[in-house]
């Protein structure tokens, strides 16, 4: 095989280039086209956030009462819905694995594209790390295998969810299809035992304190609701991984915007049936700062043994479930940007069964480094704002292209248009510096890793793009059309 001569081509964006690489680079970075439909796409997006079903979420209630997380949840609902209809009509329009970075690459160039890559991919490498950490606690407090140390469940974790997946991308998506469906039933059982336990007085049981607007209903003031927002997050966290699926997809521009949408509507009434009857079962109070509050609702209930060690069992696959989609997803996030030349080309290369190879390993290895610290609060922050970053500069994108290319193709179409899309980019926004109300270092620590990011980018990548990327193919036939009209 002979190589093409290594050509720079100078970008229309300053100070960014584009190379030609050897024939067979593109051959070496094969995705496996074709094997999801809409129903499994609608499994990734709910599996990939079923676990904050679980455990996550309540830590809300310490922030802003029942009261400031309800209304949290509420805004948070309408965040997600609106930016679930506009990441539908662009994962349509532009479907690749790229997914968001591929919608900011095109309204908003190298540097938008590579901005929104950057944060999903920190979002979705801390993520599971925060994941594993829950993992570990559920199987110790269910005694599995005598197990005491949770380190060895998070390696065993990683191990067991990336080796999966390195067998190809049919297979992952059927297996976590089946977690899924069991953490489902799982919350289906728990709310048999809740729902007759129910107490409305419980929901308020957080005594108000001194802060302003402090009531019975918002215990914390009114900046309690502010401080609720990442926690309300975790009940939708990770659905706009769906369009990264876009590439091994069937038809997706039908499949992806059913799909989405279709796990929106799952995910918004789950939120608020955990959200009522969790802390309704056994009290706020008690819920707040609960490692596993299905089962401790449950158990401050006085339900039965049984029941709570089902719940408890199935919370575990409720875990595996959100565990195992944010590893797929956080690997063709890196794929993408690798093959693109934003991050190291190695990254993307893929495997007999077309599974990139080291963008599942080493996002991992990071995030099992991160598991070992046990901060899974501190984890789960610094994935909020990585995510809500990225949700601003997908919102903002969104608006860009309707406005610079009213003509694109776009086989779905947001309903309400920019206005739609705008209330998230505003919520987003509000979300962004919410992170910082509840936890100032987990913030800073994810600014920092980002700002090494983007460092890398300014110093090196920006001129070593790949020309024939998909993504810059896009921009290609976008200023091909601007010159012919």
């Amino acid at each position: 095989m002979t190589a093409e001569p290594r050509a720079r081509t100078a970008s229309h964006h300053a100070g960014v280039e584009a190379e030609n690489v050897e024939a067979g680079y593109h051959a070496k970075r094969q995705l496996k086209s074709g094997t999801a439909g809409w129903l499994l796409l609608a499994g990734l997006g709910v599996s990939a956030v079923i676990s904050g079903d679980y455990a996550g979420w309540n830590f809300g209630l310490a922030e802003g009462g029942f009261g400031g997380l309800l209304i949290a949840v509420v805004l948070m609902a309408i965040m997600y819905t609106a930016m679930v209809f506009g990441l539908a009509e662009l994962g349509s329009a532009l479907p690749t694995a790229g997914g968001g970075y591929t919608f900011a690459r095109r309204a908003l160039g190298p540097w938008g594209g590579y901005a929104t890559g950057v944060a999903v991919l920190i979002e979705y490498a801390i993520a599971p790390a925060a994941i594993a950490t829950f993992i570990g606690a559920y199987v110790e407090s269910l005694g599995l295998f005598g197990i005491t140390d949770g380190w060895w469940v998070y390696l065993a974790a990683y191990a067991l969810f990336i080796g999966i997946h390195l067998m190809g991308v049919g297979e992952a998506l059927k297996a976590m299809f089946a977690v899924t469906v069991v953490a489902l039933l799982g919350l289906v059982v728990f709310l048999v035992g809740a729902i007759p336990q129910f107490d409305s007085a419980n929901l308020l049981d957080i005594a108000p304190t001194d802060a302003a607007g402090a009531s019975d209903f918002l215990p914390y003031g009114i900046l309690g609701i502010w401080a609720a927002f990442p926690f309300a997050i975790w009940f939708f966290l990770a659905v706009e991984s769906v369009p990264l699926a876009a590439e091994e997809a069937r038809d997706p521009a039908r499949a992806m915007p059913r799909g989405i949408v279709a796990a929106m509507a799952v995910l918004v009434a789950l939120a608020a049936l955990m959200l009522v009857f969790t802390p309704g079962a056994a009290g706020s109070a008690a819920i707040a700062g609960s490692g596993n509050p299905p089962v401790d609702a449950l158990a401050g209930a006085g339900v039965s043994d049984g029941l709570t060690r089902i719940v408890n069992y199935a919370g575990l696959f409720g875990l595996v479930a959100s565990f195992f989609s944010i590893i797929y997803a956080y690997s063709r996030q890196t794929f993408a940007l690798s093959r693109a030349g934003y991050l190291p080309r190695a990254l993307s290369v893929t495997n007999s069964r077309k599974a990139p190879m080291l963008a599942l390993l080493v996002p991992g290895a990071i995030g099992f480094v991160l598991s070992l610290t046990g901060q899974g609060a501190m984890l789960l922050n610094m994935a909020v704002f990585g995510a809500t970053v990225s949700y601003v500069l997908m919102m903002v994108s969104h608006i860009v292209l309707r406005r610079r290319e009213p003509d694109l193709e776009r086989p779905y179409r947001t309903p309400g248009g920019v206005a739609t899309t705008g209330v998230a980019l505003v919520l987003a926004a509000a979300a962004v510096l919410a992170t910082f109300l509840v936890d100032v270092e987990a913030a800073l620590w994810t600014l920092a890793a980002y700002a090494v990011f983007l460092g890398y980018f300014a110093v090196y990548s920006r001129h070593h793009l790949v020309a024939s990327a998909p993504e810059e193919e896009f921009e290609l036939l976008a200023r091909a059309e601007e010159e012919m009209e």
